[in-house]
C-alpha cells in the first residue's frame, strides 16, 4: 500500500514545452505545400477554359466596341462613338423597347404560371410526376422548331387561321399584326419556358417543413392564406434565381424571334440580339455591333444586381 501510494503521489512529468517544439516541422511544411499544390492543380483547368472561354472573349469585345471595324479590313480605334451612336440609333432604341417588353411580360408570366402550377403539382404522386414532365417538355425542345411550329399554326395560311376562315371569320393576325404579333411572342415565350420554372419551385417546395404547413391548418388558415404567409417566403430565394435566369435569359432571346416572326412585321419583333446578330453583323458593322453586344451585357448583369439586391431588401425588411 505505502508503495502504491508513493506511485500515486508521484505523478508522471512531461517535458516543458520548448522554444522548438511551436517551430513548425519541415515534414508538416512539405505536407502543407503538397496540399495546396494538388489544389491548384484541380482547380488550374476550370480557371484556364473560364479565361479563354469567357474572360478573354469579353475583352477582345470591349476592344472591338471602341473601333470601326466591318470584320476584314484594319480595326480604326474611334474611342466611344460606337457607344454614342447606341442612343442615336433608331432601330437599337426600338428594338431596346421591344426586348425590355418581352423580357419583363415573359419573365413574369414564366414566374406566375411556373408558381401556379407548381402549387398544384408539390404532392408526390405519379400524376403530378406526369403534368411535371408535360410542363417540362416544351423546355427540352429547340426553340427554333418551337418557333417553326407555332409559326405554322399561328401563320396566315396556318391551322388556327384555315379554321377561322372555313367558319366564315376573317384571319387573326398574330404574326402580321405589330400589336398583335409582340403578343403572340411573348405567349409562345411563356409557353416554351415556364416548365423550367416549374421545376425550380417544386424542388423549393419539396424543403418547406411539413410541420409548419399542419399548424397552420390546425390553426384554420386556408390554402391561400398558407400558401401567401409561410409556403411563398419560404421559397423567395428560388423565386429571386428564377426570376433572374428568366431576365437574363430573355434579354438574349433570338433564335424564338427567328423562327417565328423573323423580326417582323415591319421589325415591330427585333429584340437587341436578334437586331446584332441579323442585321448588324450581318451588315459588316463588327464594331458597332460589338458595342451593341457589351451594351446587352452590361443591361443584362445590372438587371441580375438590381433584382436580386430588391429581393435581399425585402427579406431584410421581413425579418426585421
Amino acid at each position: 500500500m505505502v508503495g502504491l501510494a508513493g506511485l500515486s503521489a508521484d505523478p508522471v512529468r512531461t517535458p516543458a514545452p520548448g522554444p522548438e517544439s511551436g517551430r513548425r516541422t519541415p515534414t508538416g511544411r512539405r505536407r502543407r505545400f503538397r496540399g495546396a499544390a494538388v489544389s491548384a492543380g484541380m482547380l488550374a483547368p476550370a480557371v484556364v477554359v473560364y479565361t479563354v472561354m469567357t474572360i478573354v472573349p469579353v475583352i477582345v469585345a470591349v476592344y472591338l466596341s471602341l473601333t470601326d471595324w466591318n470584320g476584314f479590313s484594319t480595326a480604326t480605334f474611334i474611342g466611344l462613338e460606337n457607344y454614342a451612336r447606341l442612343f442615336d440609333d433608331p432601330d437599337t432604341t426600338r428594338a431596346g423597347l421591344v426586348t425590355l417588353v418581352v423580357a419583363f411580360f415573359g419573365a413574369v408570366g414564366m414566374l406566375g404560371l411556373g408558381l401556379v402550377y407548381a402549387l398544384q403539382l408539390k404532392e408526390r404522386r405519379w400524376s403530378n410526376s406526369f403534368f411535371r414532365t408535360l410542363a417540362y417538355y416544351p423546355h427540352v425542345i429547340s426553340a427554333l422548331i418551337l418557333g417553326f411550329l407555332w409559326s405554322a399554326i399561328l401563320g396566315t395560311n396556318g391551322a388556327i387561321n384555315n379554321t377561322l376562315r372555313d367558319l366564315g371569320i376573317g384571319p387573326v393576325g398574330f404574326l402580321f399584326d405589330e400589336n398583335l404579333a409582340v403578343i403572340t411572342l411573348v405567349g409562345v415565350i411563356v409557353w416554351a419556358g415556364f416548365g423550367f420554372n416549374v421545376v425550380l419551385f417544386v424542388a423549393g417546395l419539396q424543403t418547406v417543413p411539413r410541420e409548419l404547413i399542419e399548424a397552420a391548418q390546425i390553426d384554420g388558415a386556408s390554402q391561400r392564406q398558407i400558401n401567401r404567409r409561410i409556403v411563398i417566403p419560404m421559397i423567395s430565394p428560388v423565386v429571386t434565381v428564377a426570376m433572374v435566369l428568366n431576365l437574363v435569359g430573355l434579354i438574349k432571346v433570338y433564335d424564338i424571334v427567328v423562327s417565328l416572326t423573323d423580326g417582323g412585321p415591319a421589325g415591330s419583333t427585333e429584340t437587341i440580339a436578334y437586331l446584332i446578330l441579323s442585321r448588324s453583323f450581318a451588315g459588316t458593322d463588327v464594331g458597332f455591333a460589338t458595342a451593341q453586344a457589351v451594351g446587352l451585357m452590361v443591361v443584362s448583369a445590372a438587371l441580375s444586381v438590381v433584382v436580386t439586391a430588391l429581393r435581399n431588401r425585402q427579406d431584410r425588411a421581413a425579418a426585421s
